[in-house]
């Protein structure tokens, strides 16, 4: 059995599906730049999420590049909408208007997570590479919640932005989401390249997490979503939490625009693809994902107290710095056992 103790689902509860490659903005720390693979085809992308939805898969989540810039995007969305998929998706608001946002509530969006990474505009506008991103992205979000539809933040926490919790917290409350998403920061694609002046130190990850953790159980209202599995060293696990660990095939898998499939967005290991592969037999037998649920402690995770609950930290990280998945999380400001 795994090494979280979970028994293996048959499919993937959640598929993160980036349609397009496309984007209209120049982040920083973007996984998918460098991406120009060819997209599938409408047809195409019918029939594979008839295959998804067929081997089990609860729900889909668009991202990019930009899903907006797809030309049938809510035709692909009310298609998947229609075969009891539960649909959301991830955008950087600039092309969501009212009369886009009642479309995609129309399409069956049932959530829209809206990227913000800074209180400042300036801030979030440099970052993103767009001047006025800051604007629209607030717009978006009212523009959403006005026909109905559920939102949220995404904030990569780096640099720019981890010592501003409150003020993102602030700037959450005032545009009324759900839920504020704290993603940390990952070293794919450019986020590798930009790693030097946009990561933390170990250190300065765990005051991050201090601090967050400590807004996680004071302000309500709001949900406070971190998804780093090193906060297990600071006893903030969530008990409830169906796997310890990373999720990334366990609970979700990546497809790409042309169909490959991937542990997750920022693990570029191909291990099947949708069109011509089984979904259900990937996720069952690849030999990547097999070594992703049962990763095995090296390193300053041996004998660490803590493994049990983190299993490692963030896999996608670790075998970007190191080149070994099964290596410590190299954000962990945890001190080799003695």
């Amino acid at each position: 059995m795994p090494n979280d103790a979970m028994p293996q689902l048959q499919a993937p509860l959640t598929i993160n599906w980036a349609i397009n490659n496309s984007c209209n903005f120049a982040c920083s720390h973007c996984y998918s730049r460098e991406d120009t693979h060819e997209e599938l085809a409408r047809d195409v992308l019918y029939a594979c999420l008839e295959k998804v939805s067929k081997a089990g898969v609860f729900s889909i989540n668009f991202g990019g590049g930009e899903p907006l810039l797809h030309p049938h995007l809510l035709e692909i969305a009310s298609f998947a909408s229609g075969l009891g998929l539960r649909v959301s998706m991830n955008s950087n608001g600039w092309l969501i208007d009212h009369d886009k946002a009642a479309a995609l509530k129309q399409a069956g969006f049932s959530k829209v997570g809206i990227s913000v990474d800074s209180h400042l505009p300036d801030v979030h506008d440099s970052f993103r590479g767009v001047a006025g991103s800051h604007a629209r992205a607030l717009s978006a979000l009212a523009h959403l919640k006005l026909v109905g539809i559920v939102t949220s933040i995404s904030t990569v926490i780096c640099r720019i932005n981890s010592t501003t919790i409150d003020e993102l917290v602030a700037l959450a409350q005032h545009s009324k989401v759900g839920q504020l998403n704290f993603h940390n920061f990952k070293c794919s694609g450019l986020g590798m390249a930009n790693k030097d002046s946009l990561d933390l130190s170990p250190e300065e990850w765990k005051d991050f997490y201090r601090g967050a953790i400590a807004a996680k159980h004071s302000v309500k209202g709001l949900d406070i979503s971190l998804d780093d599995p090193i906060i297990a060293l600071l006893d903030a696990r969530d008990a409830g939490s169906l796997v310890k660990g990373s999720v990334c095939g366990k609970l979700s898998l990546n497809i790409k625009a042309n169909g490959d499939m991937t542990p997750c967005g920022f693990i570029p290991i191909v291990i099947g693809n949708i069109v011509r592969d089984d979904l259900r037999q990937v996720w069952k037998e690849s030999a990547v994902l097999e070594k992703m649920r049962n990763k095995q402690p090296t390193g300053k995770c041996s004998g660490c107290s803590k493994y049990e609950d983190c299993l490692g930290g963030c896999t996608a990280r670790a075998l970007a710095l190191t080149g070994d998945m099964n290596s410590p999380d190299p954000h962990c400001w945890g001190s080799e056992p003695s």
